[in-house]
């Protein structure tokens, strides 16, 4: 490597940013790391089988499960943009990412994580459709209507994409570029900053609320209208009948709006970096991994759509082994 070489490689290798990753520390970091591959796995095959499973049942083409669909390809995305990124450094021990990949990871990360904030509100406002509304319910959750609202989800998650990570970026980085995290996450990212961020940091802070209390607010809203309904309700199994319907959807919302209203919306000083990163992997690797989980384990006709798909095959083969042994 000649002299001019080595110096523009020192100059490109100096603004790149160093991702410190999830267990650095830890004395067992390749079984925890090996351990994060496999949720990685996991949480690819569950989403990917349950969208191929309401892409394939014609009794799972409703508004509810085309909803899920989408959430299913957001969790997909969203393990695929921060997960692989750190494996490959933990195996190649080269932890640095450029700014280019950081603004694409932060850009991809916060497009999918507001989308998924308000399709979640959707999804509650079906609920609340469904059960509240039952003769107007084909109408007020159409195929274009759930078309249009999964859009609008999508379309305000990449605003608020190049709202931040445009922004965040634009920032001189001028002190450590170690980032506390296992991907270009925009608070870790702007503790780096050596210029004054507190005007930015407040308007982030703002828009993040903004970004949580629109969805949060139609989701309280639809359930206590659904809550409302129930105790006006004198069957007996209404309200055990509302609530089988409604329980995956309210585990995965505390879930994905808990961490995330803890460790964003939660002032610093009640938790560390440490605490942070936890929280990240909980709301990025963990909830996708439960998420396709929680939403088969629970459904009658996602386990019934999987038994058809399986036992056709199954026959195939018992088939194909009888006429053999013949």
């Amino acid at each position: 490597m000649n002299l001019g070489s080595l110096t523009t490689w020192n100059q490109t290798s100096s603004t790149d940013f160093i991702l410190v990753g999830l267990f650095m520390d830890t004395k067992h970091a390749a079984l925890l790391y090996t351990m994060i591959f496999i949720f990685f796995l996991l949480a690819l095959a569950s989403s990917a089988i349950l969208i191929a499973l309401i892409h394939l049942d014609l009794c799972l083409h409703t508004p509810m499960y085309f909803l899920l669909s989408q959430l299913s390809l957001m969790d997909l995305l969203n393990i695929s943009i921060t997960v692989p990124k750190m494996l490959v450094g933990q195996v190649t021990g080269d932890h640095t990412i450029s700014p280019l990949g950081c603004e694409i990871q932060m850009s991809f990360y916060l497009t999918l994580a507001g989308a998924e904030f308000f399709l979640l509100g959707v999804m509650a406002y079906d609920k609340y459709a469904a059960i509240c509304r039952p003769l107007h319910y084909l109408l007020l959750m159409s195929p274009r209507v759930c078309r249009l609202l999964a859009d609008s989800s999508r379309c305000v998650g990449i605003l608020d994409a190049l709202l931040i990570a445009l922004i965040t970026l634009s920032f001189p980085y001028c002190q450590s570029r170690r980032i506390l995290s296992f991907f270009c996450e925009a608070p870790a990212l702007l503790k780096l900053s050596c210029s004054d961020i507190c005007l930015y940091s407040l308007l982030m802070y703002l828009c993040c609320v903004l970004m949580i209390l629109v969805p949060i607010l139609v989701t309280l809203g639809s359930y206590t209208l659904i809550l409302c309904l129930i105790q006006r309700t004198n069957s007996a199994k209404g309200p055990s009948e509302a609530f089988a319907t409604c329980s995956s959807h309210i585990i995965v919302v505390v879930l994905f709006y808990g961490a995330t209203l803890y460790f964003y919306i939660l002032p610093s000083p009640y938790h560390t970096a440490r605490q942070d990163m936890m929280g990240s992997a909980l709301y990025t690797i963990i909830t996708p991994v439960l998420n396709p989980l929680i939403y088969s384990l629970q459904n009658k006709d996602v386990a019934r759509a999987l038994s058809s798909m399986v036992q056709p095959r199954a026959s195939f083969r018992s088939a194909a082994r009888g006429k053999a042994g013949e």
